[in-house]
């Protein structure tokens, strides 16, 4: 169905091929996921398929890429639409309408299909990815996955032959990741759709593929094969792989299922781990936030032994002269919680976005917040930086109000990194940008370019941000947000689009900050994450806090918030393959 043959790829400003010498067939009704590190290449391979490279990114495009013996050379991505639907990684960029019923239809409209089928389509496709709630809503009212959801459902309806989707699950909660996987298994056995897929997140998706192609590198020849094999060698690979590393088990599993077998056999892993069990983490803050001062200030204690890396930490230092810390800034205040929410309810609309939500964070600590798509994990982050006002209840954030406070007051107490990193940048370069937040945050000269010189070593002021990787850009905002060193940072979505390694460098990142006193609340469909790096966990449902205590005590038995090593050794709490080995 696809076939690559010996194709290159350079863009205008390079000058070495971003893919090079690729030679690769897709047979028909396969779901292939191509995996690999940052910047090898995944998204161009993908927008060969659809036509989009070259006729749309620019660059040189040499050999020949084929789809149903279509070249993509000759025939530019109007003329595939009938054949290939493609859904990038931002969807808003897809969006055409307004509503969810009019993108839904979008498509088939513009290839002519009759008003009875595209009705048909639509409604089939507002059940099968759960949208049939939010068919009449505005799609810019809709949160991030909500939105991913609407992006895959509109290439599903002219039923397109060729599925290219680059990462699809990457906004979604693990409930509907699943609902979305299963969409997708369903087309391709049942309708013998070809998928081809790229998605960081192998732990969602690696056991549903036929087949593998790994890139290793930038230019590198790819590797094909089935899962287990191609896993066996990979450098990216979901925690399960890792788990099986470890045990030695051989063939590797690919899903929870399979490892939960092998660590079960005699003189396997729950064996050798028995009487090993780690201890489980401090107790809970107290429910009502009236009192979870002093379990926050206790919360910040037990923390405060983390390892401290020099990186960033000899920066923070070095801005100690000019600015208090985190925790001096608390002992100097009232409260040892740098944001506290009594009943706090918030509405959108005739929506009721948050219901008399309790929540308190302090110095040091790091808190997931977590639940569903649409269950107000990004608007509470909004309230704590005044971006939404509360319809009732209190919110104090470093002692103030914060839709009453000032922006260039309040940036001296919080700041968010939102789900599109790009949102906070503006100017042509990175130094630019630097420029700018020293001057908002009325920092000293070269404040921000010494964070970014720590968190993106290597890359020149003279950088244009739209030219960095998805970490990249992630890194640079959050180098802004800590230009006005606020206690307490806010992360929406911190590890879209990040691939293993970059998440890696995230998580050390948060953790130095954190044992720097900052206090730090992430909201996050990354289960992975929460269990390497919260300390807490709060999951969010309808707008209501439904759970909240340490992470090992809520993620453990919960079926869709539990990390992958959780799943597989339940009811033991452990969380990470680190933990695993470490105890082995």
């Amino acid at each position: 169905m696809i076939r690559f043959e010996n194709v290159s790829v350079t863009y205008a400003d390079r000058e070495t091929p971003t893919v090079d010498r690729i030679e690769l067939t897709v047979p028909e009704g396969e779901l292939v996921l191509l995996v690999g590190p940052s910047g090898v290449g995944k998204s161009t391979l993908l927008g060969a398929v659809s036509g989009l490279v070259p006729h749309f990114s620019g660059g040189t495009l040499r050999g020949r890429v084929t789809v149903g013996g279509r070249d993509t050379r000759t025939h530019p991505p109007r003329e595939l639409a009938d054949l290939v639907g493609t859904v990038g990684q931002d969807p808003l960029s897809h969006f055409v309408t307004d509503t969810v019923e009019d993108e839904l239809a979008y498509g088939m409209e513009s290839l002519g299909l009759p008003a009875d089928v595209m009705r048909r389509r639509v409604e089939e496709t507002l059940d099968l990815l759960g949208l049939a709630e939010l068919r009449d809503r505005p799609i810019a009212t809709l949160s991030g996955g909500q939105q991913q959801r609407v992006a895959i459902g509109s290439v599903l309806t002219p039923h397109p032959r060729v599925l290219v989707l680059d990462e699809p699950t990457s906004a979604l909660d693990p409930a509907a990741a699943e609902e979305v996987l299963a969409v997708l298994q369903r087309l391709v056995h049942d309708l013998g759709t070809t998928v081809l897929m790229a998605e960081h997140r192998l732990e969602r998706v690696v056991q549903y593929a036929d087949r593998v192609v790994l890139l290793p590198g930038p230019g590198a020849a790819p590797v094909t094969g089935l899962p287990a094999e191609v896993m066996a060698h990979s450098a990216v690979h979901p925690p399960v792989v890792a788990l099986g590393r470890l045990a030695g088990w051989e063939p590797l599993p690919l899903s929870v299922r399979d490892a939960r077998r092998r660590a079960g056999e005699a003189g396997g892993l729950r064996e050798r781990l028995d009487g090993k069990a780690p201890a489980r983490v401090a107790p809970s803050p107290p429910a009502e936030a009236e009192a979870g001062a002093e379990a926050h200030a206790a919360a910040a204690e037990s923390v405060a032994g983390r390892p401290k890396a020099s990186g960033l930490r000899g920066v923070l230092a070095r801005l100690r002269n000019s600015t208090s810390t985190p925790a001096e800034k608390d002992a100097g205040g009232t409260s040892a919680s740098l944001v506290t929410a009594r009943r706090l309810s918030v509405r959108r609309g005739r929506v009721e976005a948050l219901r008399e939500v309790r929540f308190a964070a302090g110095p040091g600590e790091t808190v997931a917040l977590m639940g569903r798509n649409g269950a107000g994990k990004s608007t509470l982050l909004g309230t704590f930086v005044g971006m939404v006002e509360p319809a009732s209840g209190e919110l104090l954030v470093g002692g103030r109000v914060p839709h009453r406070t000032p922006a260039r007051e309040l940036i001296r107490e919080v700041g968010l990194v939102p789900q599109e990193p790009r949102d906070l940048l503006y100017a042509d370069t990175v130094g630019a940008e630097c420029a700018a937040a020293d001057a908002d945050a009325g920092a000293e000269a070269g404040t921000c370019r010494a964070l970014v010189s720590a968190l993106l070593p290597g890359v020149p002021d003279d950088t244009h941000p739209r030219d960095l990787s998805e970490g990249q850009r992630l890194a640079l905002a959050l180098a802004l947000v800590l230009t006005a060193r606020p206690p307490l940072i806010l992360l929406d979505e911190p590890t879209r689009g990040l691939d293993y390694a970059a998440k890696a460098r995230l998580v050390s990142v948060l953790r130095e900050l954190a044992a720097e006193g900052h206090g730090i609340v992430m909201a996050t469909h990354d289960v992975e994450l929460a269990a390497d790096l919260a300390d807490r966990v709060v999951i969010l449902a309808d707008g209501e806090v439904v759970a909240d205590g340490p992470t090992t005590d809520v993620v453990v038995s919960s079926p869709a918030f539990a990390p992958q090593v959780a799943k597989v050794l339940a009811p033991e709490p452990w969380l990470t393959v680190a933990q695993v080995g470490a105890a082995l």
